[in-house]
């Protein structure tokens, strides 16, 4: 089964400090990247996340405060991971809601403007969970009929969700083998934001998700309660949520000039 692609696909996995977006860091990442005539490219980086492993985490992941020890930081690394990436969709295990938003407060902290406007991404769990409720071991096992070895490991996991995907669009002919019907098909409630602070409306009108405002139009709590903003920004909030609220707010005001 050879996927039909209109662009590149990254498929990518991070193994991390913790499960915390906003504080966590990256100690490895791996990117097998799949091009629409189905030639492959692949690549693992090691990184130093610059904060403590916890034990906890490296029981499940392996990777210690020596290992990473001498390796780059992320910011050394963001510019040759984006130009891998740059030009793809991007495919992973959770991958909405996890790798993805870490991934984007990592680009961000590094100073690269790394957004979602003009790529999909096919959330190979959220199929899945639809289809079967199972883990990624055994998603592996059940569609490819084979023992993953080395799970937790960035490499291994980023290889088997590849194919757990392939075998998916086997199984089940309701599946279109298109990134953009995976990418529809795979994805949650939408939001602005990758985090879920910001929603849209019926309308596709931008809403607070959380707290007092929740519910209410970001434009115009940003209009009546000018020091909300302000809050926000230096709030413990992830900064790609930041970067999308200054968005709207720049939106709204040059919108007033016209």
């Amino acid at each position: 089964m050879q996927l039909h692609l209109t662009k590149p696909i990254c498929f990518f996995d991070l193994e991390t400090t913790g499960v915390n977006i906003t504080t966590d860091r990256i100690v490895e990442i791996s990117v097998l990247k799949i091009y629409p005539n189905g030639t492959e490219e692949s690549k693992t980086w090691l990184v130093n996340p610059e904060m403590p492993i916890p034990k906890e985490v490296t029981k499940i992941h392996g990777i210690t405060d020596e290992k990473v020890a001498n390796e780059p930081t992320f910011k050394e690394l963001a510019r040759d991971i984006y130009n891998m990436i740059k030009d793809s969709d991007l495919g992973g295990f959770n991958s909405n809601r996890f790798d993805i938003p870490l991934l984007a407060e990592e680009m961000l902290r590094a100073d690269v403007d790394f957004d979602m406007k003009n790529r999909l991404a096919v959330d190979v769990q959220t199929i899945f969970h639809k289809m079967e409720q199972r883990t990624l071991s055994a998603a592996y096992k059940f569609y490819c009929n084979e023992s993953l070895e080395d799970a937790h490991s960035a490499e291994a996991d980023t290889k088997a969700t590849y194919e757990v995907l392939k075998a998916q669009i086997d199984k089940y002919e309701e599946l279109e083998n298109s990134t953009k019907f995976l990418a529809e098909f795979s994805a949650r409630k939408k939001f602005a934001d990758f985090a879920g602070f910001i929603t849209y409306n019926k309308k596709g009108e931008e809403c607070f998700s959380f707290g007092k405002h929740k519910g209410k139009l970001v434009t115009e709590v940003l209009e009546k309660e000018p020091g909300y903003f302000g809050w926000l920004l230096n709030a413990d909030f992830p900064l790609y949520t930041k970067k999308v609220l200054t968005a709207i707010k720049l939106r709204s005001f040059n919108n007033k000039l016209g």
